[in-house]
C-alpha cells in the first residue's frame, strides 16, 4: 500500500541508536520521515510516531526513565491520548512504558547477559494500528539486541493483558531475556500503541536483516491510517 501523504515521526534523544534505522524503514514503507527531537514541543503535524532504539539519556536512573520525562514525550503522550499510532521499539518500549503509556517494566535480562540475535516472534493480535498487515499466530524474525529486556508485569495486569488480546508479539521457543509469559511486545488497551523489544527496523531488506518481516509493522500502520 502506498504511504504517500504519510508523515511518520521518529524521536532522537541524546544517545538514540536507531533512530535513522527506522526513518529509513519508515520511508521504505512508503512513508515520509520526519526528525523529532528530544526537546521539541511540536509533533510537526506528524500522523504517527515512532520512539526507537539505542540508550537514551545513558540508561541513567533506569532505563527510558529520563526520556520519558522530555518534552516532546509530553507532546507524543497527549497525541497517543487523541489516537495517534506510536511504537516504541528496545528503549522506546522501555520509555513508553516509563511514560505510562503501556504497562509493566523491562529490566535487566536473566542471567545479566546483554542478547543479540536473530529472533522469531509470534504475531498474537493483529487488532492494533501496527500489526494489521499481519496473520494471526504468524511467525516472523527479526534481530533482538538489549541488555534490559526482560519483560515483567504483576500477575493482574498479565491477566488482564493475556484476557483483552493485548500481548502482541511472543518469542518462539521461549523468552531469551526471562521475559515473563515470553512477551516479545504488548499494546494499550485501544491497540494504538505498542511497543515491542526486537526491532522490526532492522529487518527491512534481505541485504542488512534477516529477513524483511519488520516491514509488516510500518505498512501496517500506513494500511491502517488509509482505512480510519
Amino acid at each position: 500500500m502506498s504511504g504517500a501523504g504519510m508523515r511518520i515521526g521518529v524521536v532522537t534523544f541524546p544517545g538514540t541508536l536507531d533512530d535513522v534505522d527506522a526513518a529509513r524503514a519508515a520511508r521504505r514503507a512508503g512513508a515520509e520521515a520526519v526528525e523529532l527531537w528530544h526537546g521539541d514541543h511540536d509533533l510537526r503535524g506528524v500522523d504517527a510516531v515512532v520512539v526507537p532504539g539505542g540508550f537514551s539519556y545513558g540508561d541513567y536512573l533506569r532505563a527510558g526513565a529520563i526520556a520519558s520525562q522530555a518534552p516532546i514525550m509530553r507532546e507524543v503522550v497527549d497525541a497517543a491520548g487523541r489516537g495517534m499510532p506510536v511504537l516504541g521499539i528496545c528503549n522506546g518500549f522501555q520509555i513508553l512504558c516509563e511514560a505510562g503509556l503501556l504497562p509493566g517494566a523491562l529490566v535487566r535480562n536473566a542471567g545479566l547477559h546483554f542478547v543479540c540475535r536473530d529472533q522469531a516472534l509470534r504475531v498474537e493480535s493483529t487488532s492494533t494500528a501496527w500489526t494489521g498487515g499481519f496473520t494471526a499466530g504468524q511467525e516472523i524474525v527479526v534481530p533482538l539486541k538489549s541488555g534490559e529486556g526482560r519483560y515483567v508485569a504483576d500477575a493482574a495486569t498479565l491477566a488482564e493483558l493475556e484476557a483483552e488480546g493485548r500481548v502482541v508479539f511472543r518469542y518462539v521457543g521461549g523468552a531469551p531475556n526471562g521475559a515473563m509469559a515470553d512477551i516479545a511486545g504488548v499494546a494499550s488497551p485501544d491497540g494504538r500503541v505498542v511497543g515491542l523489544m526486537p526491532h522490526p527496523e532492522h529487518a527491512i531488506d534481505t541485504l542488512t536483516g534477516p529477513t524483511t518481516d519488520g516491514l509488516g509493522l510500518f505498512t501496517s500502520v500506513i494500511g491502517a491510517a488509509a482505512a480510519a
